[in-house]
């Protein structure tokens, strides 16, 4: 029988500790912060961020700026031939639709129109959208990342295969809209910590007696429930 998001969370949770939710801030540092945290880690795209404000005054000089220079300024967090494209891009369509750089007003929408007009930007997907109106905004969007979503599918949450449309359309309609920040938090831990990619930690693993995942390993017990 597959677990619950709320029973994962409660599972998950003396492991962890539950997540309390605090606001990061203003929108468009989120947003350029979730674009330089793609397949990397949040060592190296802090060091980037931190990197990209010491060379550039204000996000209308990094939209703006040449871009071989962008690239130089956030090279420590990888990828940044791709990276720094989207960030102007992305800049220069938030400069278009709100010249003073603020995405406040996105507080007084619906959540789904404040999701469309950030998915309107060139390069921003679903989790990025979901990441600046959770984590800036504290609009109810549950970001999926690749540990967020590797864990859902391996607990039954979502089926396999799918878009990453699909994997958000599917477990923020699983999740209460009031865990979105619980879920998504603790299921990436768990991800990061224990339930790996290449070699999960199945034996310290609170959720493997209820698993699907688990019970195909090769190595597993066949006498184990």
């Amino acid at each position: 029988m597959t677990l619950s998001p709320l029973a994962v969370m409660e599972k998950l949770a003396p492991l962890y500790g539950w997540p309390e939710q605090v606001s990061h801030g203003d929108a468009v540092t989120e947003l350029v912060l979730t674009i330089l945290s793609q397949n990397t880690s949040d060592t190296n795209s802090g060091r980037a961020f931190t990197q990209l404000l010491r060379r550039f005054p204000s996000w209308r000089a990094i939209a703006h700026a040449p871009p071989a220079e962008v690239v130089a300024a956030i090279s420590t967090g990888g990828l940044a031939e791709q990276k720094a494209p989207r960030i102007q891009a992305a800049l220069i369509a938030v400069g278009e639709r709100s010249p003073d750089w603020n995405l406040d007003f996105l507080r007084e929408m619906e959540t789904g129109e404040a999701r469309a007009w950030l998915r309107a930007l060139p390069g921003v997907g679903p989790k990025t959208a979901a990441c600046v109106l959770l984590f800036a905004l504290g609009k109810p969007a549950l970001p999926v990342d690749t540990h967020v979503e590797r864990v859902a599918r391996r607990l039954g949450l979502i089926p396999p295969g799918g878009s990453a449309e699909k994997a958000h359309q599917l477990l923020e309609a699983a999740v209460d809209p009031s865990s979105y920040y619980p879920f998504h938090m603790l299921l990436i831990k768990h991800g990061r910590r224990t339930c790996a990619a290449r070699a999960p930690a199945c034996d310290r693993c609170p959720l493997e007696p209820d698993c699907p995942a688990s019970r195909l390993r090769p190595d597993r017990d066949p006498g184990l429930p």
